[in-house]
């Protein structure tokens, strides 16, 4: 059964940014990644993480539960040269029955809010390696222009706006859970490390990442969906008329780590 990112996961995979460069720099710094290790990514969409990381590791696992969605992370895998991923129709719940080897860095990509907070660093303390760790990433993004909403609203009824995608909670709130949650864990070292960023985005990026949400995806929108995008593209433009849109996007990855004996 389909998940209700099936019909949203082309737009995920071509108009979702991607993380910075610094993220994997950290990433390879702090995990001493030499192209020997074995990565979990869990909640991996079309490999938003998994595909920038293959080239630092000697294999990737990537996990989502959405078909559609791994389809488009291998297809991109194929076109990029990537080898080394496996692509595995799960979740977090089912760690135990993926049946992975040892694994060296479990990454979780703007997910980890939509799972049992306390059972994935529990499961994960299984298959984790001695010195392996948890890497969380979170985005907190400044909202976007008032006109978006306000169209959203008129297709999608109140409340549809920025925070209408599986949790109420702020994606701040997010951070700050999973640093409490990371800290009652087995992985209670605990570092959080942030880079801001302005994105500059053209009012068709803004557009398809509209249908990249579950929450305006082309399946919820149905034959609307044309019309939604032209309201939507006529608002923008009416707000920005050269065309393109500026926000502030933070990117912010928990590094967790079991402490040292």
């Amino acid at each position: 059964m389909s998940t209700p990112y099936a019909s949203a996961a082309p737009y995920y995979a071509r108009y979702r940014p991607p993380y910075p460069a610094e993220l994997y720099a950290l990433l390879a710094d702090r995990f001493a990644l030499d192209g020997s290790q074995t990565v979990l990514d869990l909640g991996a969409g079309p490999g938003t993480i998994s595909l920038p990381l293959a080239p630092l590791v000697e294999q990737v696992y990537a996990v989502d539960p959405e078909p559609a969605m791994l389809a488009e992370g291998c297809a991109r895998a194929d076109e990029q040269g990537h080898g080394n991923i496996s692509w595995l129709r799960g979740d977090a719940a089912g760690i135990g029955r993926l049946c992975l080897p040892r694994i060296d860095l479990c990454v979780i990509g703007d997910a980890f809010h939509r799972m049992d907070r306390e059972r994935v660093p529990a499961d994960l303390d299984v298959v984790l390696a001695p010195r392996g760790g948890i890497a969380v990433v979170t985005s907190l993004a400044a909202p976007w222009p008032a006109a978006v909403d306000e169209v959203r609203a008129r297709f999608l009824g109140p409340g549809s706006g920025a925070a209408a995608d599986a949790s109420a909670a702020a994606p701040a709130d997010h951070l700050r859970d999973a640093e409490e949650q990371l800290a009652k864990s087995a992985f209670s070292r605990v570092v959080t490390t942030t880079w801001e960023r302005s994105t500059r985005c053209t009012v068709e990026q803004v557009i398809g990442m509209q249908f990249s949400r579950a929450s305006s995806s082309p399946a919820l929108l149905g034959d609307r969906k044309d019309t939604f995008a032209s309201e939507l593209r006529r608002a923008l433009l009416d707000h920005a008329p050269g065309g393109t849109c500026t926000r502030t996007v933070t990117v912010a990855v928990t590094v967790a780590i079991r402490p040292r004996r």
